[in-house]
């Protein structure tokens, strides 16, 4: 457990921008093979949409959250109260965090509740097109809830108390303030594509929309003329 904690924060000292040295200092994390599908108890849970989003996100949000306190009109995550945006979640932390966290049976506790509160942390949205699952973060009363579709299941993670504390405490420090993407028109959280990295990244996601709109204007100029779009004969 303790190797693991290590390299969870070599991850996410790169993440929070920490010199690269501290993550090649690291051991490298490799996921176990007996680790590869999502546990069967958090499949028949959570349902198979919410599920394809955590296995196929093409983004992973980090966002800081904590209860909603009384008479708040700031933004808003499942109900929860934004803090700030803690990043976007790389490949190989992604992989980690759904390895140990929705893989290992030995880090969840099925059908046992602890006697402790869940205090939320961190939110982790994982999005896929325009949908999304939401994997919410508590310590140190150790859980995780899923949120889909307007349902909520949370999780007992106590023995993964020292991935999740990991996780948490780095991305909570290296967390700015959130802005709301709708508000300035922005394509990420953190603003419009600023890198040529981002602006290549929104151009090869944007392709297969492109060659839709391409070959749909083809065929309407190659199109039939005539009543009801049908070939007259010459």
């Amino acid at each position: 457990m303790k190797r693991i904690s290590t390299v969870l924060l070599a991850f996410l000292f790169g993440l929070c921008g920490s010199p690269a040295s501290a993550q090649e200092a690291a051991p490298a994390w490799q996921p176990n093979p007996e680790h590869s599908v999502v546990l069967e108890e958090i499949v028949s849970a959570i349902g198979p949409s919410a599920l394809e989003n955590i296995n196929n996100a093409e983004q992973v949000f980090c966002y800081q959250i904590t209860n909603r306190p009384e008479n708040y009109t700031g933004y808003t995550i499942d109900g929860m109260a934004i803090v700030g945006f803690c990043g976007i979640i790389n490949n190989e932390l992604k992989t980690m965090i759904t390895s140990e966290l929705f893989m290992n049976p030995d880090n969840i506790v099925f059908d046992v509740t602890e006697n402790c509160i869940i205090r939320p942390k961190v939110m982790l949205r994982f999005v896929r097109g325009v949908d999304f699952t939401d994997v919410l973060l508590s310590s140190p009363c150790h859980a995780f809830a899923i949120f889909y579709g307007g349902k909520v299941n949370a999780f007992n993670a106590k023995p993964a108390a020292q991935i999740i504390d990991a996780l948490i405490n780095p991305l909570i420090k290296g967390k700015v303030d959130f802005a709301s993407p709708a508000l300035f028109n922005q394509l990420l959280p953190i603003g419009v594509a600023q890198t040529e990295e981002q602006k290549q990244l929104l151009n090869k996601k944007n392709e297969p929309i492109r060659n839709w709109i391409k070959a749909q204007e083809e065929e309407e100029n190659n199109a039939p003329k005539g009543w009801n779009k049908l070939k007259m004969k010459k």
